[in-house]
């Protein structure tokens, strides 16, 4: 991987985003956000947000944490990766490894922005809701 300091402030607040992640370290991934940051994963209308206009503040994406990221062990692998002024896009493949032994498998775009400080203020997931969910029935055997 590139040396650090040729990475922009959004690059790194994403790969330290991934990392709390993975720590399964809620506190640390919530301290990476701006107080009115807003999340979107994945952007648009879904069952993790019906209004499709994403999670906005802590306390929502604290939320979305609890339902979405929590319940699993998600696995990241960043595929490339594109840095321009205060944004970054990731193109990525992320395995979300369930209690149950179930593992879903989603190849997404993410893009990150960041303020002055380098707190995310944008987090936007591009993935088709539609195909995890045939993804997660097809292996519960409800088909």
């Amino acid at each position: 991987m590139e040396s650090q300091q040729f990475k922009n402030r959004a690059q790194q607040a994403g790969e330290e985003s991934l990392a709390q992640v993975k720590a399964k370290n809620k506190a640390a991934w919530l301290e990476l956000f701006s107080d009115d940051a807003i999340l979107q994963d994945p952007v648009g209308v879904s069952p993790l947000d019906p209004s499709g206009l994403g999670h906005r503040g802590k306390e929502a994406i604290g939320r979305f944490w609890d339902a979405a990221i929590a319940p699993g062990q998600l696995e990241t692998q960043i595929r490339e990766s594109y840095p321009s002024g205060d944004e970054c896009a990731n193109v990525a493949t992320f395995v979300n490894r369930m209690p149950n032994g179930v593992a879903i498998k989603t190849d997404l775009v993410t893009v990150y922005r960041v303020d002055a400080r380098g707190k995310i203020v944008s987090l936007k997931a591009y993935w088709e809701y539609a195909k995890i969910a045939a993804q997660l029935e097809a292996l519960l055997g409800g088909g």
